[in-house]
């Protein structure tokens, strides 16, 4: 069996019972960082031989992984923090594991970018969540163009290295919106701040730190509002 086990986005104390109980019952954790899987299973007093499964060697790893599933092992797939298979290498395992006939379930938990939505006072009845942009502005600007004229509230996750640029290319593309940063969310520093993009860039500081959630108004709900003003 493959378990695909949701983990803490900052705060420890976050992790499930379920969670808990898997990760001690199975042979395996595969990780995408071993070493900060290792400081979540010392820190519950879990001893696991971990398998190492990142990006850059998710296809040879994951061969590696459904081999030990078809020898009747079970494995824990756990991501950074939160829930494999959303914006890491976890869905290539899953199929992986699927197409070898392979059962697999999920022990559910933090998601970094409900979190952000629930907490920005947007529309939360529907929603495009779209990972990671492109790193370059060219690109980046494509990207945030096909949902110009989407009515659903936008989520994206974005390196503190790259926030800025990425919200003047937001302001540029798709106008004056609603949004909200969240940032260190669960953690000691986290903060949701609430305002227009150009409000935002505006606030932040020169080299932002931390890990960020950003979440924009969609094109309908950006529309009312400028009609109520």
């Amino acid at each position: 069996m493959l378990y695909l086990v949701a983990t803490p986005i900052g705060n420890l104390s976050d992790i499930t019972l379920r969670a808990l109980e898997i990760l001690r019952q199975v042979d395996y954790v595969a990780s995408e960082d071993t070493r900060k899987t290792g400081i979540l299973l010392k820190h519950f007093d879990i001893k696991k031989p971990q398998v190492s499964f990142h990006e850059h060697n998710k296809i040879q790893a994951a061969k590696k992984i459904v081999s030990l599933l078809e020898k009747g092992e079970s494995v824990a797939l756990v991501t950074n923090a939160g829930t494999p298979g959303i914006s890491d290498p976890g869905f290539t395992l899953m199929r992986c594991a699927v197409g070898a006939g392979i059962e697999v379930t999920m022990v559910p938990g933090a998601t970094a970018f409900v979190m952000a939505l629930v907490l920005s006072a947007l529309p939360i009845h529907s929603f495009t969540f779209r990972g990671f942009p492109p790193r370059t502005s060219g690109k980046r600007r494509r990207f945030l163009a096909a949902d110009r004229q989407s009515p659903h509230t936008l989520i994206y996750y974005e390196s503190p290295y790259r926030l800025q640029s990425f919200l003047k290319d937001a302001l540029e593309v798709l106008g004056d919106r609603q949004a909200a940063l969240a940032k260190e969310l669960t953690k000691m520093f986290e903060s949701i701040k609430r305002g227009r993009l150009s409000e935002l860039l505006a606030q932040l500081e020169k080299q932002p730190k931390g890990e960020y959630v950003v979440v924009i108004s969609g094109a309908q709900d950006h529309k009312a509002k400028n009609q109520d003003i």
